[in-house]
């Protein structure tokens, strides 16, 4: 029957999409604890390089005409955003509460409409708009705590959400005339060349057990993308797309059983602001377009 097949086919979905973001819940995790002993530059740079070690099997396969562009431009801007939004994303792992910093980072769809407005002239209609006021409601309760001082670590989280949200917005555009085999490389290929400039000054020998972690960053990367793409594949991005803050939940898991931490009725207020705000915008996007 259709409709059992669809079913079937969304199940999938979302349970690979739930199992993607445990892997990336995973990831901040070991970024967390990485961070009291490697400084944030290594953790970028090594996260990027594992990641550009497994596209090399990928180029060597379709070969080097493939990467072929006319638009280099757009690739350096997608890489650099995307490159940017991690620095402040693994900066604000290691200051913040895990959770914290990862819905920061999920603010990027609250960002997308504006961007997409002004740079691709989409329109914005009042549901969005909606959604967007609401989400910047629920990122003033996060950043601004009752003690009425901006938190300026929270404000680079966010400021990693809206850089992921450039990024989006610039794939977006890049898949006018590029596959997404194309823009993945060059993204993993600029992303490793520029973080490796850093380590100049923020170099220290890793122990084994860190070395065990940096490998561990990798495959948890790695793993998440995979499932990630195979969850899109199987069911359409507007009714999975959702479960991709499933992500918050583990990371308050991971936040209150190594770290013991908890929110406050402030910061789940704020949480769960955006995290409805992220649905309807999407949700309102996918059935504008």
């Amino acid at each position: 029957m259709p409709t059992a097949r669809h079913n079937k086919h969304l199940l999938r979905g979302a349970l690979l999409v739930i199992a993607a973001e445990l892997m990336f819940a995973s990831m901040g995790a070991v970024i967390k604890g990485l961070s009291t002993d490697l400084p944030t530059e290594m953790l970028v740079f090594f996260r990027n390089a594992f990641g550009l070690l497994v596209l090399l099997p990928l180029l060597a396969r379709r070969g080097v005409p493939s990467l072929a562009t006319r638009v280099p431009h757009l690739h350096l801007l997608r890489a650099l955003s995307g490159l940017s939004a991690m620095y402040c994303f693994f900066y604000a792992l290691s200051e913040l509460q895990l959770a914290n910093a990862v819905i920061l980072k999920l603010t990027a769809p609250i960002f997308i409409p504006v961007i997409a407005a002004a740079w691709l002239r989409e329109e914005i209609s009042p549901g969005i708009v909606a959604a967007v006021v609401a989400g910047f409601v629920g990122v003033a309760l996060i950043v601004r705590p009752p003690g009425g001082h901006l938190d300026a670590v929270a404000l680079i989280g966010l400021a990693g959400g809206a850089l992921v949200a450039l990024a989006k917005v610039t794939i977006r555009r890049l898949t006018r005339t590029e596959p997404a085999t194309r823009i993945v490389f060059y993204f993993g290929l600029v992303a490793t060349v520029v973080s490796v400039v850093p380590l100049a000054w923020a170099w220290r020998a890793p122990s084994p057990r860190e070395w065990a972690m940096l490998a561990l960053l990798g495959v948890l990367a790695t793993s998440g993308q995979l499932l990630m793409t195979r969850g899109y594949a199987s069911a359409p991005a507007a009714r999975v797309g959702t479960f991709t803050y499933a992500s918050v939940l583990f990371a308050a898991a991971y936040g209150w059983w190594f770290w013991g931490e908890q929110w406050d009725l402030w910061a789940l207020t704020g949480a769960a602001l955006i995290v409805v705000a992220g649905v309807l915008a999407v949700r309102r996007r996918r059935q504008a377009a």
